[in-house]
């Protein structure tokens, strides 16, 4: 029966069922006989991992295909529930052995794992579980079919991104009026899909036997390295140490643009992005998504030949769906697809910077995926997923003294560093904004659309610019429906934090010796999750901190580079 045949069909459960009922019923003996039940089990979820893969990226590529959306759902209800009930019995089964201790030292965080899901594990959570999928599809279905008559097209939302950019104020109000239009017109929905996924989520940490969700997605996503609390004083140390920054970046557009203030189509309430004040061009890197592609391939390769030998083995392992249209669904991320060995990587793109450093980003992922690829069972490479981002988001740094590639001038292409820097700053902003959110709905699961409105507004104050949203209060107090993780990934975002610290300690470390960030980067990769968090970090040589001194120091050298950019 092992291994299993290329061609298996993993989206069938009858296919699956014997499989699964083998790993059920072999006798384990010794180690030996473990170590080899290990390498079955990693074999099938390997099949499974990628038929599920690629259900999902057909689904988001084409939301408007129903007979994709009705496939991906279908594994979703007919598969994962039967495949987590199997999972916790071969759990269980293994934690039963009396001679887990004689197996070797990579087995440690393997069984960590296990023992973990089978202390949260409750098979009446399958069916609360589907459901959020369900919900959740809803939303990217909702989303992806958002488009806006603009300048004479149908344009989707990240094709209009770039008219936020224009040196037009009237013409980036505009656009910002018509988007804003377009979301409210299913605000009511996707908040009713809000309501619904924090009550399912509060009964799958009360099933579970937690006092609430947040204490749930700690465990459930294995932070053994740090706490609730933890996350707290970060947020408190980018309150002290970036927004002073921001304001001040923003205080300066505000003199050069010479406004009374600032609209919200004046700051990108995300990154901190602007127009450029001196009124030059809004940066264009590339015009076809081809271009993207072959420009992006020249700055790897002169970072390092290896790793321009990576991405073009994406290129022409066809895994790349980058352009933006209808029906597709927003964002961008990067998904491996586990027998054929590549990753898959999908975005957005409309030609602009922020396009440049998707890539750039869901690259870094991939060649994280490519490095730790080596390793023979697939729970040594499903890596923390604050790591994942360490790799993506020093990918964007590391880049950064070769993105000439893209413009014809060394001040343009500082322009593009000088709004990297700057979005770095701002995106911690916004990140601390959405994990504080996440925290406080899901501390107070009954709360109702008018405190979750405050909550929001009052973290904006916070950690927002200070932009003026009169007679837009409405969208403002609603701003929070524009990010998906907050429907498809529950707490996964602080992650992005932490990982940007870790970005920042292997820049920095490039400033000085070039060569020792890629070996870092390199070896730390390799390691997969096959270490614990703190051990990855240690293994690039950067330190896995929320100190408040750490952070300060950090946002320092932005502030340093940023000086030194006089653009």
């Amino acid at each position: 029966m092992f291994p299993l045949a290329d061609d298996f069909n993993a989206t069938s459960w009858n296919d699956l069922e014997p499989v699964a009922r083998n790993l059920l019923e072999r006798p384990v003996e010794d180690a030996d006989d473990l170590e080899s039940l290990f390498k079955d089990i990693s074999d099938m979820a390997e099949h499974v991992s990628e038929a599920g893969a690629k259900l999902y990226i057909g689904m988001t590529c084409d939301t408007e295909n129903e007979e994709k959306q009705s496939a991906f759902m279908s594994f979703v209800e007919n598969v994962r529930p039967k495949m987590s009930e199997v999972s916790n019995k071969i759990d269980l089964k293994i934690a039963g052995l009396d001679f887990l201790g004689s197996l070797p030292e990579r087995y440690d965080l393997i069984l960590r794992s296990m023992q973990n899901s089978i202390e949260i594990f409750r098979e009446e959570n399958i069916p609360l579980s589907v459901e959020c999928t369900r919900l959740s599809t809803e939303y990217q279905k909702i989303t992806g079919a958002m488009t806006v008559e603009f300048d004479g097209m149908e344009r989707t939302m990240p094709q209009m991104r770039k008219f936020l950019e224009s040196n037009d104020r009237d013409i980036r109000r505009l656009a910002w009026t018509k988007i804003r239009e377009r979301r409210m017109v299913d605000s009511e929905r996707i908040s009713e899909i809000m309501d619904d996924l924090v009550r399912i989520r509060h009964n799958i940490a009360i099933n579970s036997g937690f006092e609430n969700y947040v204490d749930y997605a700690f465990r459930s996503m294995e932070r053994f390295d740090y706490t609730p609390k933890d996350c707290l004083a970060f947020h408190e140390a980018v309150e002290i140490h970036c927004m002073p920054l921001i304001h001040s970046i923003n205080e300066e557009r505000r003199n050069g643009f010479e406004y009374d203030e600032l609209m919200p189509w004046d700051v990108n309430e995300k990154s901190g992005d602007s127009p450029d004040i001196f009124g030059r061009p809004p940066l264009q890197p590339f015009e076809e998504v081809d271009d993207l592609v072959s420009i992006t391939l020249k700055v790897f390769h002169s970072l390092s030949p290896e790793l321009g030998e990576m991405f073009n083995r994406l290129i022409e392992g066809e895994v790349l769906d980058l352009d933006s249209r209808k029906g597709k669904a927003p964002g961008g991320y990067q998904y491996n697809l586990e027998k054929t060995g590549l990753p898959f990587i999908f975005m957005n793109a409309s030609g602009q910077q922020g396009d440049v450093e998707t890539m750039i980003h869901e690259a870094g992922h991939a060649f994280h995926t490519m490095y730790c690829s080596h390793h023979d069972l697939i729970q040594d490479r499903n890596y923390p997923i604050e790591f994942a981002e360490v790799a993506s988001m020093s990918m964007e740094l590391l880049t950064q003294p070769y993105w000439g590639e893209f413009y014809d001038s060394k001040e343009t292409t500082d322009r593009a560093r000088k709004m990297h820097l700057e979005a770095i700053i701002g995106l911690l902003a916004w990140i601390c904004r959405i994990d504080a959110f996440q925290h406080w709905m899901y501390s107070n699961p009954n709360h109702t659309r008018e405190e979750r409105s405050k909550a929001w507004l009052d973290l904006r104050a916070k950690y927002g610019p200070k932009t003026n949203w009169n007679g837009f209060e409405e969208d403002e107090a609603l701003f929070w429906q524009t990010q998906g993780h907050l429907f498809g990934a529950p707490f996964y975002y602080i992650e992005y934090g932490i990982a940007q610290l870790g970005a920042l300690q292997i820049w920095m470390t490039q400033l000085d010796d070039p060569e020792k960030a890629l070996n870092d980067y390199a070896n730390a990769m390799k390691l997969g999750n096959t270490r614990t968090l703190p051990h990855l970090f240690e293994s690039a040589d950067i330190e896995l901190s929320f100190d408040e001194g750490h952070i300060g120091n950090l946002v320092s050298s932005v502030r340093k580079s940023l000086s030194e950019l006089s653009v």
